[in-house]
C-alpha cells in the first residue's frame, strides 16, 4: 500500500467510527485514541475532567511510542475493521 492509500484508508477508517453512533467498549476507544494520536503525530498532552480517564489514555499512548506513524496508521485501520466484522 503507498503512503497516499495509506492516508486515504486511514481518513475512511475514522470518518467510518465517526460516523457510528453507538457506544464503543472502553477498551477499544482507548486503542483507538492511542493510534490515531500516533498517526496524526499529535503529542499534545492526555486530557480528561477525570484524572483516572487522563491517566488510562497516558498508559495507552505509553503502549504504542515504539511504532512508526505508518504502522499506527495500519493498525488503527485492522482495529477498525475486525471491529465491524466482528460486531455482527
Amino acid at each position: 500500500m503507498t503512503s497516499e492509500e495509506l492516508d486515504i484508508a486511514f481518513k475512511e477508517a475514522v470518518d467510518r467510527i465517526n460516523d457510528h453512533h453507538e457506544p464503543f467498549p472502553a477498551d477499544f476507544l482507548l486503542r483507538l485514541y492511542a493510534y490515531f494520536k500516533k498517526a496524526t503525530n499529535d503529542y499534545s498532552r492526555p486530557s480528561s475532567s477525570k484524572p483516572l480517564i487522563t491517566a488510562f489514555k497516558t498508559n495507552a499512548l505509553f503502549q504504542i511510542q515504539n511504532i512508526s506513524e505508518d504502522e499506527a496508521k495500519e493498525t488503527y485501520i485492522e482495529l477498525v475493521n475486525n471491529y465491524f466484522l466482528y460486531r455482527k
